[in-house]
């Protein structure tokens, strides 16, 4: 008789599983390297960002009239349990001889319930409330004492901590740190009493272990004199840095641009306008930097169309003139392209010869346009990033205009700049048409000559701003319907392409969708950045030409766009836009002479900065007031954007209330520079060590 046996075949064939192996654990100086916790200084200055006051018991009697307070209780455990109802958490009740209190824990480990043994003893902090059960706290800071321990005597600091690193870590480690430092203070008996600040020792030291009776409002509020004086050697660091950073570019080789000549004489010539005054300014500024044997490194900033376009080049021009090339890269193909038009219209009837490159041409057109470089043959270069790749070889460049500086990164600025003879820096124009409040100029680019173009044209009109409902889109809609049967054209700009579960906000393919429907008899255009570069220019042709009367578009048109006929514009979700992106939206109406409108569709309610941004809008067109209160609203690091690649970004001082203390800082690295180099290097030391590198750019 045979037995037929049934083997299930993957079973045979299967390998025994692999044990995962665990994770190698993180050690904790990687875990303080992490925050930036290296050396024995890291951690002396990474200062407490609150404090609390451990250095007093209240009995629980007295702590119930303080409901909604901060305080510290003390007691024996009397009750531990877990409850289920509403949600599953951890009681303990603990007395003292006056009342008792209940700590309430939502999350909890088993080790906590293994501590809670009725008859221990608790130290708790927390905010008291008053329960359907008596006085409580929901999740206090809590310790296991015996009775009679000690409080501190000083108020305990609570540090930025990251992933694994307890205020327990953290306070051993700067512990730690404080007893083996170099306390020698850069700043001699002198010129402290002369700035009236603090010595350095005794202000770290305070703000790490502030006395029961500091001032906590001013501790927390970074007014102390103590956080002042971290504050002005923060300033001072990032001065002499960038101060030095300016000589040690002054040293290096650059090609003279000294001739102003025919070229630049015949183009004001054919200019059907004038200069304003503010522009005359600022290019007389330009023109002496060109002159010098060193490379110039300047800011040209200016409201949105306040004319930094034709000063740039008449920059290129002065470069022309005395045999150079100049060029000019944009972060966008369609600011490119706007640039390369209106430029190339300028200069080519002077006999000026110009070369477009981008990464979207076809490669039989981006290698005679490389060839025209490399030959000499173009003297002007306009471009996007495709400028700076390395298979892209100047002949002789004397001069790069950076346009919208903000949106290229360090590295992108330093390749182009690279790209010069050799042995030579080509001289650098960045232009930002975003304003940059003088505070800030003066503390990030404090390396670089700022010019400001600070007037519009004439002829230009007001543009005046509304905020408007989503509910009342139809009474927008209809707007738009008047404004283009007076002949007058539209932006509609939307903040997404596609559809987003996350935001739900109308998408500009369903605008434009929307549009075409409700206004069946104008021609409604779409753009955005997804498009086709050569789809995305018939639409921008067709729009410039007035064969389409409302543009729909996404923020590609942020910059660079000028349609004069262009009166009105919507934003849609105006809400989720931030101020300075609002202010350049705006800035492509008004550009001709009839009167412009913006209309900030919005979806309410409204939070409390969306609000402030969009009251901002509606008060004032005023470029630099709206900086103002962008940096107000976001902080210096968002606001600069790119740049922050390349600098060390302040972390105590704040730029709107220390104003003074930054003034001071200037005026005293200038005269340390000249006068004191030791300490230079000592106070650079202590603050950047390395990171002074980054600021070399």
């Amino acid at each position: 008789m045979t037995i037929a046996t049934t083997i299930d075949a993957p079973a045979l064939s299967a390998k025994p599983a692999k044990a995962k192996k665990p994770k190698p654990a993180v050690r904790l100086e990687d875990k303080f390297a992490r925050l930036g916790l290296r050396k024995d200084m890291d951690f002396v200055l990474h200062l407490p960002m609150r404090y609390e006051d451990e250095t007093e018991i209240v009995t629980m009697r007295d702590a119930s009239f303080r409901g909604g307070s901060m305080v510290q209780v003390e007691g024996v455990l009397t009750e531990c349990d877990i409850q289920y109802r509403p949600r599953r958490q951890l009681v303990v009740t603990i007395a003292d001889e006056t009342s008792q209190v209940v700590l309430r824990f939502l999350n909890f480990y088993g080790s906590q319930l293994k501590q809670m043994a009725v008859g221990a003893r608790v130290r708790a902090r927390g905010e008291l409330r008053h329960g359907f059960f008596g006085a409580e706290m929901v999740h206090p800071t809590y310790k296991m004492v015996n009775e009679g321990a000690a409080l501190p005597t000083a108020l305990t600091p609570v540090y930025p901590a990251g992933e694994g690193v307890s205020q327990i870590m953290l306070r051993k480690a700067i512990s730690a740190a404080l007893a083996k430092l170099n306390w020698h203070d850069t700043l001699s008996p002198a010129l402290l009493a002369d700035l009236q600040l603090e010595g350095f020792e005794a202000s770290v030291r305070l703000l790490h272990n502030p006395p029961p009776d500091a001032d906590q409002y001013s501790l927390i509020e970074h007014t102390h004199p103590a956080w002042e004086r971290m504050k002005f050697d923060e300033l001072l660091a990032q001065q002499l840095s960038l101060k030095r950073a300016q000589a040690a570019r002054r040293t290096k080789g650059a090609t003279a641009l000294p001739v102003v000549g025919h070229m630049s004489a015949a183009f004001l010539m054919s200019l059907p306008f004038a200069l304003t005054a503010a522009q005359e300014r600022v290019l007389a500024e330009i023109r002496a930097d060109l002159k010098q044997d060193f490379p110039m490194q300047r800011l040209l900033q200016g409201d949105v169309g306040s004319g930094k376009t034709i000063v740039a080049a008449l920059a290129a021009v002065q470069a022309i003139d005395s045999g150079f090339q100049a060029v000019l890269m944009a972060p966008t193909e369609i600011l490119a392209e706007q640039h390369f038009r209106k430029i190339a219209a300028w200069l080519e009837p002077l006999g000026i010869s110009t070369a477009w490159l981008t990464g979207s041409l076809k490669k039989k057109e981006k290698d005679l346009a490389k060839n025209q470089i490399a030959s000499g043959e173009a003297q002007l270069i306009i471009g996007t990033h495709a400028v700076i790749q390395d298979t892209v070889q100047f002949a002789k460049l004397g001069l790069v205009i950076v346009d919208e500086q903000h949106r290229f990164g360090v590295g992108q600025r330093l390749s182009l700049r690279n790209k010069g003879i050799a042995g030579q820096v080509p001289h650098q124009l960045m232009m930002s048409a975003t304003p940059i409040p003088r505070t800030l100029a003066m503390t990030y680019y404090a390396d670089l000559e700022v010019s400001v173009i600070d007037e519009l044209p004439p002829g230009r009109t007001p543009i005046v701003t509304r905020m408007v409902d989503q509910q009342r889109r139809d009474e927008v809609i209809a707007r738009v319907h008047a404004a283009a049967q007076e002949g007058k054209q539209v932006y509609w700009v939307c903040p997404l392409i596609e559809e987003s579960e996350a935001l739900q906000l109308q998408t500009a393919t369903d605008t434009h969708a929307m549009l075409a429907e409700a206004l069946p008899d104008l021609n409604i255009g779409l753009v955005h950045g997804r498009l086709k570069p050569g789809e995305k220019q018939l639409v921008m042709d067709a729009f410039i030409q007035n064969q389409v009367q409302v543009l729909v578009a996404t923020t590609v048109i942020e910059v660079g766009v000028d349609v004069p006929n262009a009166s009105l514009m919507v934003i849609e979700h105006a809400e989720r836009f931030g101020l300075s992106q609002l202010h350049q939206l705006r800035g492509r109406v008004g550009r001709g002479s009839a009167a412009s409108i913006c209309l900030l569709l919005y979806q309410g309610p409204l939070g409390g900065t969306a609000k402030q941004r969009l009251m901002t809008m509606r008060e004032t067109t005023d470029g630099f007031e709206i900086a103002r209160k962008d940096l107000e609203l976001r902080g210096p690091g968002e606001f600069l954007g790119a740049r922050q690649s390349g600098e060390a970004m302040l972390r105590f001082a704040n730029l709107e209330t220390d104003q003074w203390l930054v003034d001071k800082a200037r005026k005293l690295a200038i005269e340390l520079l000249q006068h004191d180099l030791p300490t230079v290097e000592a106070h650079l030391q202590r603050w950047l060590g390395q990171k002074e590198e980054f600021l070399r750019v």
